[in-house]
């Protein structure tokens, strides 16, 4: 078995699991599995309010998690260049997505992540997982899997081992509605 399918096989059994994104690790889970989130907020003592970021392969297994029809032409397109890419949009959010994904926003964090790995395990998993920095609450965030090791490992199903993208900092965020950029990257 190798690392892509353990990782998958921890996801569908509710466990957390980290992984290398383009410039920090992340931590993630399904994100339609509230106990699975319960986990991951948990272990990173975060608060349920903030929300979480769905990570993707491509854009068609983000549809059933937006609202796009909310968005315009315009709109929809400005979001699909940066894409895949570190550019992370917040969407209004479809009803399928639940309150653990969207904390206390009516919006949800989505991004289709261009790095190789990330690609790889959400298309074998078949769909987006969450995706939060691969830290405790206050610590910086992991860049190696020895970090993750270090700081986290009591609580992981898998780590999926590999290089972040080279990113120095965390990806940035924008606003699909206005187009402002929420955090800079």
């Amino acid at each position: 078995m190798n690392n892509i399918q353990e990782s998958v096989s921890a996801l569908v059994r509710g466990e957390v699991i980290a992984y290398p994104t383009e410039g920090v690790f992340g931590v993630g889970c399904d994100p339609d599995n509230p106990l699975a989130i319960q986990k991951l907020l948990t272990l990173k003592q975060r608060s349920k309010e903030k929300g979480l970021i769905l990570i993707a392969a491509n854009y068609e297994q983000l549809l059933p998690y937006v609202n796009e029809n909310v968005l315009t032409e315009e709109q929809r397109a400005h979001v699909k260049q940066t894409w895949p890419g570190p550019v992370t949009w917040i969407m209004p959010a479809s009803e399928h997505v639940s309150s653990w994904v969207t904390g206390q926003f009516d919006s949800v964090a989505v991004r289709v992540s261009d790095h190789p790995l990330v690609q790889s395990l959400c298309q074998a998993y078949g769909k987006p997982i969450t995706s939060t920095s691969a830290n405790l609450s206050g610590m910086p965030p992991c860049m190696t899997t020895q970090d993750v090791e270090q700081q986290l490992r009591h609580g992981l199903g898998a780590i999926l081992a590999g290089e972040t993208g080279g990113r120095e900092r965390p990806t940035e965020i924008r606003d699909a509605k206005t187009l402002h950029i929420v955090r800079q990257g």
